[in-house]
């Protein structure tokens, strides 16, 4: 099962795009991506942080929630022209990366999972005994 990881600039690069080998978007995952441009004193971030957590559980390895301090990263939120947080890269394995901005709901979370990444809403599963 994936696990929300934090992303620094080299993660980044192994993980997303590295700017250093291509200068068209070459995506390096292996599933969807979400990437959270936020910080921590941010309120709306803080909405968002658990919505996201959510969505990884549920939808597991189908899609990969990775997240940016845009703070301690600011070069990272600069090349993506990160002015208000948060902020929401949605990362398809083909094709070219969506923004979103703002605290969006779950809903509009998984409509764009759906229209942007691509992956269908899990099956739900109760684990309850």
């Amino acid at each position: 099962m994936r696990q929300i990881e934090f992303l620094n600039e080299e993660t980044f690069k192994q993980k997303v795009f590295n700017w250093e080998k291509h200068q068209d978007w070459v995506y390096e995952g292996d599933v969807p991506a979400i990437i959270d441009f936020y910080a921590d004193w941010c309120q709306p971030c803080k909405i968002v942080a658990p919505i996201l957590e959510e969505l990884q559980q549920e939808y597991g390895d189908k899609i990969q929630v990775y997240k940016v301090d845009t703070e301690a990263h600011p070069r990272l939120a600069a090349m993506f022209g990160i002015r208000n947080i948060p902020s929401l890269l949605f990362v398809p394995v083909n094709g070219m990366p969506q923004m979103a901005v703002g605290a969006l709901p779950k809903d509009v979370l998984k409509q764009a999972i759906k229209d942007v990444l691509g992956v269908d809403e899990p099956a739900v599963v109760d684990n309850k005994q």
